[in-house]
């Protein structure tokens, strides 16, 4: 399999391409929806397929509501979400993947993960909570563990970096502060984390560019309605690759 190229999150814009139609690309995003739902039905009677969806970024640069908007409209029955947060003491009894396995998609599923085993590279090396030593043997462990899922359970994994600029996320993270609707996200370690920008970009680009089969999709998002067409769009045609058909019926 050929390399990718080396991902340098600088040389990445973070917005939309010049001269887009908002209104418009809203409307396409809003058809790659209804047949994203329709193949998420078909992809669920088929069970055959699953995908995990790894959704990863800074604080404030919109996962959340990356996950509402593309998947409302889904059938629950044949979607998960998982949010990880920092460890529990059971979980840090064991492997750093232990508890990200249990929470892989069965086949006919797809399962969202919000934040990631990702993590365990990155926060815990930008507080220096495991040295390069360390974290070069988690990133090995990584590309065997996603490849065990692929060729052991059919599953498809796609994973988004949502790639803002530092001054946007300061934008929204003083949106917290001021506007009531939004104070409810406001953490007051996320200003403390964000004058650590660029120590996490680096961490980033080193986790993306050692583990990057399959490769990473980064993700203009700027502006959510863009952020929101790239995901869509790249989500249905993975589904479509599929080449999916309904199951016939059962026999006694």
């Amino acid at each position: 399999m050929a390399k990718s190229p080396e991902i340098n999150l600088s040389k990445i814009s973070t917005r939309a391409p010049k001269g887009l139609d908002k209104d418009k690309i809203k409307n396409i995003t809003k058809g790659f929806l209804d047949e994203i739902e329709t193949l998420q039905n078909l992809m669920y009677a088929e069970n055959k397929h699953s995908l995990l969806i790894i959704i990863q970024g800074m604080d404030a640069s919109g996962k959340d509501g990356l996950t509402r908007d593309v998947f409302t409209s889904v059938n629950p029955q044949g979607i998960q979400v998982r949010s990880w947060k920092a460890p529990t003491a059971e979980e840090l009894s064991h492997d750093f993947l232990w508890r990200i396995h249990q929470h892989t998609p069965a086949k006919g599923m797809i399962q969202i993960h919000n934040r990631s085993h990702y993590e365990d590279i990155l926060i815990t090396r930008v507080h220096q909570w495991i040295d390069d030593a360390t974290a070069k043997k988690r990133m090995k462990s990584i590309n065997n563990f996603e490849n065990h899922l692929i060729e052991n359970n059919n599953t498809t994994i796609l994973k988004f970096y949502l790639h803002i600029s530092h001054e946007e996320q300061l934008s929204r993270l003083q949106e917290r502060m001021q506007i009531p609707e939004k104070m409810w996200k406001y953490n007051e370690n996320d200003l403390k984390e964000s004058e650590l920008w660029d120590i996490y970009m680096n961490y980033y680009e080193d986790a993306f560019n050692q583990c990057n089969q399959p490769a990473w999709n980064i993700v203009p998002s700027d502006q959510n309605w863009y952020k929101n067409y790239v995901v869509a769009e790249t989500i249905l045609q993975t589904l479509k690759s599929f080449k999916m058909q309904f199951p016939g019926m059962k026999k006694s």
